[in-house]
């Protein structure tokens, strides 16, 4: 196919289906992820295959598909998982693997509940030891980061909002520290 590169970063799109109840802790289920990618410019590409692994690199799963997404499900909580694609011609020919995508199951969540002051308390619940940035907004566009929680054995971890006074109306959400 002469593609050095055929597809170009497959793009996490979110999450197919999260059997987490909102402002909960995680339970377990089975995981889906959604995966898209941009189209190969080669005219010969008829397909795409999508592979999955649970370690970079280490792919021990395959998903055959002709449009340019997939959802994998399936997936166990708690767990990373790697994906790479290539793509594919009429022959079979595969092109070199896309740049590699990893997933985490376990999506946190978020419980927030009044505090003395004007303050807000949060109980952000997810994988067990992962640390999480909390960021907060007022517009929803522009996000920044107001600390961080390391959650502990249960799953969960407290933050206090301090600052939510000084604001109209604030949204929060978590994002997983590099």
């Amino acid at each position: 196919m002469g593609l050095t590169r055929v597809l170009v970063g497959i793009l996490f799109l979110g999450l197919f289906y999260n059997p987490v109840q909102a402002f909960s802790v995680i339970l377990p289920g089975s995981y889906s992820v959604t995966l898209a990618w941009n189209p190969s410019p080669s005219t010969n590409v008829v397909g795409y295959n999508v592979y999955c692994g649970l370690a970079s690199g280490d792919y021990d799963s395959v998903e055959s598909v002709t449009g340019t997404n997939v959802t994998i499900t399936g997936l166990a909580a708690g767990t990373t998982y790697y994906f790479a694609a290539t793509a594919v011609d009429a022959l079979g020919v595969e092109s070199p693997f896309s740049n590699e995508t990893r997933y985490t199951t376990g999506v946190p969540t978020v419980q927030i509940c009044a505090a003395p002051a004007g303050q807000f308390g949060l109980t952000v619940s997810g994988l067990i030891g992962q640390t999480y940035d909390i960021e907060a907004t007022q517009d929803l566009v522009t996000w920044t980061v107001i600390g961080a929680v390391t959650l502990d054995a249960s799953g969960s971890s407290g933050f206090t909002d301090t600052n939510a006074a000084c604001f109209p109306q604030r949204f929060y959400r978590t994002a997983e520290t590099p």
